[in-house]
């Protein structure tokens, strides 16, 4: 890995493909916002930056607090992390993630100005957590907190968050509309620690995933995938959307052939299957939103 540009290795400590995960929650809010005719094109804009800062700095964190502890080692399975690999030295990766988290926190302030005291605890906990999915005395992805962590901060937290700065007002439908982002955000890290299932038990790294193991893994990735595709079903079916909300419908096909891959791949392989996963996220929620505010 020495022929890779320091241009290049801070791109792949990014993981610009994880970026996703950021950005659904923020759109799908948005959405709610715009149906209930609260949109704010300041908020949503902070909004989006803010989340893409948070996980960013979450990345580096992972990054830096993994070779750290000893997690990352030579057979590591996942895309290349630049600290164990050497191409970056920790104390610049541990300077870039506090820098990151930094400017999260301004961004944070014009949302705080907007949005009050709720959007002030909502950001300290999401820059707390970010820091302490790998960090801190008990680490929350070594006990296997991982999945509820991103299950609240990238669902329920950032898609309701979102709304709030623009309508500065809470929303049962934000919150439901936030259920399969949640999971799905979920889903994508439910591949990366079934991949990684052997070589985090060897590390200590006790992830839910160990903790189930590979049957109840697959049985855990299958459920997130079919109950986000419940809510719109659930939504039409009560009468508190049109139709139109049926539109992530058209993407369960790749939801499945991803749940076979899952089934049927081991290793490296299922690299593939969670930039897939990720890609999953990205069209449910570019067909969640419109069909929200149709």
């Amino acid at each position: 890995m020495s022929d890779v540009s320091t241009i290049r290795a801070w791109v792949m400590a990014t993981r610009p493909k994880t970026l996703a995960a950021a950005a659904v929650p923020v759109i799908v809010g948005t959405a709610v916002a715009w149906r209930d005719g609260a949109f704010s094109i300041g908020p949503a804009l902070a909004a989006m930056v803010g989340a893409g800062l948070i996980q960013i700095g979450t990345n580096l964190a992972n990054d830096y607090f993994d070779y750290q502890k000893g997690a990352d080692a030579e057979d590591r399975l996942g895309p290349t992390r630049v600290v164990q690999s050497g191409l970056l030295p920790p104390e610049r990766v541990f300077a870039a993630m506090a820098g990151t988290f930094g400017l999260a926190m301004l961004v944070g302030g014009y949302l705080v100005a907007v949005g009050g005291w709720p959007i002030l605890a909502l950001g300290l906990a999401s820059v707390a957590s970010g820091i302490a999915y790998t960090g801190g005395p008990y680490p929350l992805g070594y006990h296997g907190l991982g999945d509820l962590f991103v299950f609240v901060f990238f669902g329920i937290a950032a898609v309701t968050g979102t709304y709030y700065v623009q309508a500065l007002e809470w929303s049962n439908v934000a919150l439901v509309a936030s259920l399969p982002i949640g999971w799905l955000s979920t889903a994508i890290l439910v591949v990366n620690n079934y991949r990684d299932l052997e070589t985090d038990r060897r590390a200590g790294k006790r992830t839910l995933a160990v903790q189930l193991g590979r049957r109840g893994t697959r049985y855990q990735y299958g459920a997130l995938l079919g109950a986000s595709y419940g809510v719109p079903l659930l939504q039409w079916q009560f009468g508190a959307s049109s139709a139109w909300v049926l539109l992530p419908l058209a993407s369960a096909p790749l939801a499945w052939h991803l749940y076979r891959q899952l089934v049927e791949r081991r290793g490296a392989s299922l690299n593939a299957t969670l930039e897939r996963t990720a890609q999953l996220l990205t069209l449910f929620g570019l067909l969640y939103a419109p069909g929200l505010v149709l």
